[in-house]
């Protein structure tokens, strides 16, 4: 029982003090034990811990424990304290509260388990977890795991990133450049604070990530959607909607959702653009990583001469998305004013036990082996899913074989809207999204982004490709898999 909450409830409860205060206390309690908010075997405070929360004397909350344990809702174990008697639950007056509570319980178990083909997650089946337990379990014992996170981050992490973003990304770093936040936004956030001010315009991609737009939208800058095509974001079209922007958001490694990688030619433009018009370029490598054919493609960061990229990455993508670290490197002479801008963020630090553990986790090279199996578990299970999707086409659906990337992009002919095919697969259980919600008000290209990260078999893929043509209202070709 959580005795915080039992103090508000019987503060809020004695307002009027109609009895005395050993019946308030029984009376509260019998409530809580009727409606289910103890359940019964659950341990209630002990005689001395309420009287002292409350502020009364012992006898009193021990009159009231007597009384409820006098009429069978609350056992004495002796030194093991006093508990909810079993079988409490089955009066009448508390069985509809109860069934909700436990549906209320089931439902929300159900919302936290993964979603089939949910879009970033990554094969939490295939993670080292013993390891990675191993080395939590060390860096807990450590009196530094516990104390207040400095604001641009935990050294050694800082420094394993630039040792790794030097190697895996070409990206040109020291620690110092290195700052430690809380997921992707947070570090668009921290961007924003310093590089923007409001009424400054920002390019944006689209389609493009929907929090980019979300993020952007509450520093009060003026968003200017740039399409994207074959080739990546069309830069000619940024400079022609918004020469003086000062800011650009670019996924351009693996273009966010549509996989394709931003051209030679347009990297060169837009790193000319941003030099030209003074402004900034945030580069998201949110997967950089998976690329299935040839070697994974440098960062723009890497061909920057001029200090104007701020090149944006995560853990979540690589590792797990509970662990909610993402790193945001700047070029050398914004690191004062970014170093303020940590100092004065509402996102706070991150866990000093979990950014020890993950720079552990880098130095050592367990990320860097990690990625390389992910790579090629990824490719595997992207073309078994692939296969296993074909029969889509009969149904107007078509799927685009990109290099790399985490999600599939399945075009549609159809004429239905893809909101109204991607609403059906969500009612089915698919974490699917519509593709034109990730574009500017909602109008672009038609089609479905599906992840498969977690589809571990061809078997797996075939009954999922079966389930979302029923879901469809399609026959399927496998109707007898379950």
């Amino acid at each position: 029982m959580n005795r915080a909450n039992f103090l508000q409830n019987y503060q809020a409860m004695t307002a009027p003090l109609r009895s005395t205060l050993h019946e308030q206390i029984y009376a509260r309690l019998k409530h809580q034990v009727t409606e289910g908010t103890l359940a019964p075997g659950q341990r209630v405070p002990s005689l001395r811990a309420l009287a002292s929360e409350l502020g009364i004397a012992r006898g009193t909350v021990e009159a009231a424990y007597d009384r409820l344990i006098g009429e069978g809702w609350l056992v004495a174990r002796g030194p093991a304290g006093t508990f909810v008697a079993e079988g409490t639950l089955s009066a009448p007056a508390a069985t509809a509260s109860t069934v909700r509570k436990k549906h209320a319980l089931k439902s929300a178990a159900r919302a936290r388990q993964p979603e089939l083909l949910r879009l970033g997650l990554p094969a939490l089946d295939a993670f080292p977890r013993k390891l990675w337990t191993r080395l939590v379990t060390r860096h807990a014992r450590s009196a530094g795991s516990l104390d207040r996170p400095e604001p641009a981050g935990h050294l050694p992490l800082r420094s394993a990133i630039a040792a790794y973003l030097q190697r895996a990304r070409g990206v040109a770093c020291d620690a110092n450049q290195v700052f430690i936040v809380p997921g992707y936004r947070a570090a668009l956030s921290l961007a924003a604070d310093v590089v923007l001010r409001a009424g400054d315009a920002a390019w944006m991609e689209s389609p493009g990530f929907p929090p980019t737009a979300q993020v952007l939208a509450r520093t009060g800058v003026r968003l200017v959607p740039v399409p994207v095509d074959a080739d990546g974001v069309v830069v000619a079209d940024g400079i022609r909607l918004a020469p003086r922007a000062r800011l650009a958001v670019v996924t351009p490694s693996h273009q966010s959702p549509l996989g394709v990688s931003l051209a030679m030619n347009r990297r060169t433009a837009l790193l000319a653009w941003a030099s030209a018009a003074d402004a900034w370029i945030l580069e998201d490598d949110y997967d950089g990583e998976y690329r299935y054919t040839g070697h994974p493609l440098p960062a723009l960061q890497s061909l920057d001469p001029h200090g104007r990229v701020l090149y944006a990455g995560t853990f979540s993508k690589v590792m797990f998305p509970g662990i909610r670290l993402a790193y945001l490197v700047v070029p050398p002479a914004q690191i004062d004013a970014f170093q303020k801008a940590a100092e004065q963020s509402p996102h706070g630090g991150c866990p000093e036990l979990y950014q020890a553990v993950v720079a552990e986790f880098l130095s050592q090279g367990h990320l860097a082996r990690h990625v390389k199996k992910m790579r090629a578990l990824y490719a595997r299970r992207r073309n078994q899913f692939v296969e296993a999707l074909a029969p889509l086409e009969r149904d107007g659906l078509f799927v685009e074989r990109r290099p790399g990337g985490m999600h599939l992009v399945i075009r549609s002919t159809r004429a239905e809207a893809d909101t109204a095919i991607a609403g059906r697969l969500q009612a089915a259980g698919f974490a699917v999204q519509a593709l034109s919600t990730w574009c500017a008000n909602g109008r672009g290209p038609q089609g479905l982004l599906a992840g498969f990260a977690n589809v571990a078999t061809p078997a797996q893929a075939t009954r999922i490709a079966a389930r979302m043509r029923r879901a469809m209202g399609a026959p399927s070709l496998s109707d007898q898999i379950p």
